[in-house]
């Protein structure tokens, strides 16, 4: 299938694992090459020493030759350097390649990330999006970490296979048979291997995830005493991992065993071979002592091969865990959707008949006048939630007036004419951010500090203020995790309040605080948005009984009843059920 570009700033269409590796690796082919022609110089320099040791012993030292053995020492000692040198410029290529092979799968992932947002982590679980960004990624780099070794093992093989043949055409075949038979052996435990490590990536994702969702809920399962139970659910799932990396460091220990067990044999098989011909006569002594160096020397390329056998499995894993996230589409039927929340609220925010509707929604029948504040209750809190975000669709911070804003993306222009008022919605799960109390009460830098006072006097803020031994100078950490969960929900909704737009939708803004600091945190907004427009999703009693006027909305998501409180709470048994429910909450 076609591929992106690979400086393109998104993912590659591959579906098949090799493919994704073909294709990262042409994106590195210039450090593939030099690594390869560096790994192949180190180890053909290496493989050509036993027959150096060779001529130098049966032309300098049994012939008697002082110059030769001279030369031959000097040819000896220039592969020695020719060894080192290239053996560093080697290493260096393949940390090289395994770095931009692992951080190009981190990049992939961060961009299909950004790309796909919320359908990311509802088509993969966010523990196996972690963990391939964290393990799989850096695995992906260690097949092309070993490429240069490979390369050099293959190749010196090769030159050996000549030599040996040369010297002696018997144990030359016993060499060059005998190698591949152990290298073929040795791959009897690869498969395994391969299904137990994948079973073990499996169950590591598992935990990951386990552990996401569990911080994540934190407070809930506080709330409701489910501690106990996700413990022992991450217990039990922590065993099932560290089971599973024992059933994979058995088959390792056999793989690592055979390495070094069946090459030895190999070397007592040459070595004895080697020398029942030398005392025939059929080889000289020195050619036995590059027999036995061969057949030392070849465990290492033997070993390099079992080696490329396991990163090669270990990478393939990697990719399909990389391609099952990079397969993940956006969901355009969302973003169809909340276009087409924007065209409704462009229409409802157009100059209407009767003047003093500030906000209208067709789709929910829900109409809001100028200066008004207004509650809204329904069964379902995400469809009370989606209607808010409907009426803000001018702008979750604030709006320009000159076009529509949805998260900060530009969708729609109009002419400012039909624009009747900016609109700001305080959502329920407040975001703080590092930097002074200051800026985060007064990001725009446009309030004094008794404007700040007085709006944290608002939400009875008081006591924040006072734990904090540098007032509004205090640094607030990051998400402000030095509050608790009530503080930041009064710190944001005193942001919100300090924003003065003409409409305010407020989404559950006192759910996280005592039920005196409630009804003090419901009165002090009331008062402070006087003349301007608010929207309040809510079902608190302390809540509502401030609005000018309660909205419940029905199952299917209209207008089902509107009145005041103590009207409502009279006279609709299904507005009663959810207040009565939300209070004993």
């Amino acid at each position: 299938m076609r591929a992106l570009p690979y400086d393109h700033p998104g993912t590659p269409v591959l579906r098949s694992p090799w493919a994704f590796l073909r294709w990262v690796g042409r994106g590195q082919w210039v450090t593939l090459v030099w690594g390869i022609a560096f790994g192949v110089l180190w180890m053909v320099s290496q493989a050509l020493i036993p027959a150096t040791i060779s001529r130098a012993i049966d032309e300098g030292i049994v012939a008697g030759d002082s110059t030769a053995l001279t030369r031959w020492c000097l040819v000896l000692t220039g592969l020695a350097l020719v060894t080192a040198g290239a053996g560093t410029l080697r290493h260096r290529m393949a940390v090289l390649n395994w770095m931009q092979a692992a951080f190009r799968g981190v990049q992939l992932i961060g961009w299909k990330a950004a790309d796909t947002g919320p359908a990311l982590t509802r088509a993969v679980p966010a523990g196996d999006v972690v963990a391939t960004v964290a393990s799989d990624s850096m695995r992906l780099g260690g097949l092309f970490d070993i490429t240069a070794r490979f390369s050099g093992a293959v190749i010196s093989y090769a030159v050996v296979a000549v030599i040996l043949l040369r010297s002696s055409r018997p144990l030359g075949l016993v060499v060059l048979i005998g190698v591949p038979i152990l290298v073929a052996l040795l791959g009897l435990l690869v498969r395994p291997l391969q299904r137990r490590q994948a079973a073990q990536r499996e169950a590591s994702g598992a935990l990951i995830g386990l552990g996401a969702d569990t911080v994540a809920g934190l407070r809930v399962l506080r709330g409701i005493g489910g501690e106990s139970t996700y413990l022992q659910r991450y217990a039990v799932q922590s065993t099932a991992v560290r089971d599973s990396g024992f059933r994979v460091a058995g088959i390792q220990a056999a793989l690592d065993s055979a390495q070094i067990l069946l090459p030895g044999i190999f070397v007592l098989i040459v070595t004895w071979l080697g020398a029942r011909f030398a005392i025939q006569g059929q080889i000289t002594p020195g050619q036995l002592v590059a027999f036995y160096g061969y057949s030392a020397f070849l465990v290492l390329p033997l070993r390099t091969a079992t080696e490329f056998v396991d990163r090669a499995t270990r990478s393939v894993i990697a990719a399909r865990k990389i391609i099952r996230v990079l397969e993940v589409e956006r969901d355009d039927a969302a973003v169809a959707t909340a276009l087409s929340d924007v065209d409704r609220a462009a229409n409802s925010l157009a100059p209407h008949h009767d003047s003093q509707v500030a906000l209208a929604d067709e789709a929910s029948g829900l109409q809001v006048r100028d200066g008004e504040f207004v509650a809204l209750v329904c069964a379902d809190p995400e469809m009370a939630t989606h209607l808010a975000d409907r009426l803000g669709g001018f702008g979750v911070d604030a709006v320009a007036l000159a076009g529509v804003r949805l998260h900060g993306i530009p969708l729609v222009s109009f002419p400012t004419a039909q624009v009747r008022a900016e609109i700001l919605v305080s959502e329920s799960d407040p975001r703080l951010f590092t930097g002074s109390l200051r800026e985060q009460l007064d990001p725009w830098g446009r309030h004094t500090d008794a404007d700040l006072l007085a709006a944290l006097a608002t939400v009875s803020g008081a006591d924040i203020l006072e734990a904090l031994p540098e007032g509004l100078d205090s640094e607030v950490q990051e998400r402000g995790r030095s509050f608790s969960g009530g503080q930041r929900q009064r710190l944001a909704l005193a942001r919100a309040l300090l924003a003065h737009t003409p409409v305010l939708v407020l989404i559950e803004p006192t759910s996280a605080v005592d039920a005196h600091t409630e009804a003090r945190v419901a009165a002090g907004v009331r008062a402070q948005r006087a003349g301007l427009t608010t929207v309040v999703v809510s079902v608190s009693p302390l809540v509502l009984d401030h609005a000018d006027r309660v909205v419940l909305l029905g199952e299917d998501g209209r207008v089902a009843a509107t009145g005041t409180h103590r009207e409502l709470l009279h006279a609709d048994p299904a507005y009663r059920s959810i207040v009565i429910r939300g209070e004993a909450d």
